[in-house]
């Protein structure tokens, strides 16, 4: 399997920002000493370009990004400073996606060690979120004519504004989004399948919602490409996640949804989106059992097999 890092691309950021970025500098190091990833490939994606980006953003919107031209409240919208690490790592972390989602066509699955920035609308980042990858990388592909209709499965506990924005009205593209009804966005963007839950939702009513999600996503498929964002902040001890899922649940969720996907024979390029918790080894912990789930998939010979992985 491809994994596709950006941490190295370090924020300048000040102290209070920096908690939630070095989950993925201790993320890759966790794939580098663990045995289950021995065989994978860890690449340092290219950035994103212009004209991939204007293919989901106003090109107005690239340029003030580009050129440290946006206002104090597009700024404060984004949620942390400008400067040029913000803009070359917001476009290797859109660039991770799309090459996460050209290794799945040939491979099955793939994963951005970033990624999930389902936030950032066609003219306007939020919420951390500079550039849309998920819908920047299906918009790549399809433009490319690699694919032709897309699903972006949700399952950060934030719902995807964004996406759903960027993606409304158009049929090859489909999208889900599982989260928690009383979280941020304040102002939810319809997707074309959106599922609110409640606050302390458990493991066994995620899996039943999550169940009937995917059936509604087949009944309007077929599929040549899913981006699945697997946010680890539906976790019971999130600082801003509401649910109750385990770390178990949560393996059980990406367990679900990449044997969805491999038995249907539907490449599947995974970001990992949102994580909170107050304990970064719960963060890092999740995301690293995403990425292992994810490898051994990946190495069966047969994804339309009916099988559970070793």
């Amino acid at each position: 399997m491809k994994l596709f890092y950006t941490d190295h691309f370090e924020l300048p950021l000040p102290e209070t920002h920096r908690f939630p970025m070095d989950k993925y500098r201790q993320l890759r190091q966790r794939v580098v000493e663990s045995d289950h990833h021995r065989n994978d490939a860890l690449l340092v994606p290219f950035a994103a370009t212009d004209e991939q980006l204007s293919l989901c953003h106003d090109p107005e919107y690239v340029q003030r990004v580009v050129t440290g031209t946006l206002t104090p409240a597009e700024i404060r919208r984004i949620g942390f400073p400008w400067s040029p690490k913000m803009v070359e790592r917001s476009r290797r972390s859109t660039g991770a996606t799309i090459a996460a989602s050209r290794a799945a066509l040939e491979d099955g699955v793939s994963a951005n060690l970033a990624g999930g920035t389902h936030h950032a609308f066609s003219g306007a980042g939020e919420g951390y979120c500079v550039f849309n990858d998920a819908a920047v990388a299906v918009r790549t592909l399809q433009h490319e004519g690699k694919i032709r209709r897309a699903v972006v499965i949700d399952l950060d506990v934030h719902q995807g504004n964004g996406t759903a924005s960027i993606l409304a009205g158009d049929d090859s593209a489909f999208t889900l989004s599982i989260h928690g009804i009383k979280n941020f966005p304040l102002r939810k963007v319809d997707s074309n399948l959106d599922i609110a839950l409640p606050d302390g939702t458990d493991d066994s009513e995620y899996a039943t919602a999550l169940a009937t999600a995917l059936q509604q996503v087949h009944a309007n498929g077929p599929f040549d490409l899913a981006v699945y964002l697997a946010g680890a902040d539906p976790f019971e001890n999130d600082r801003l996640g509401r649910l109750s899922l385990t770390k178990a649940g949560l393996a059980r969720r990406d367990e679900f949804v990449i044997r969805w996907c491999r038995n249907q024979n539907l490449p599947v390029a995974i970001a990992m989106a949102g994580g909170y918790a107050p304990d970064i080894n719960d963060i890092v912990d999740i995301h690293a059992k995403t990425l292992e789930i994810a490898s051994r998939w990946g190495k069966q010979s047969s994804p339309g097999e009916e099988k559970s992985p070793r």
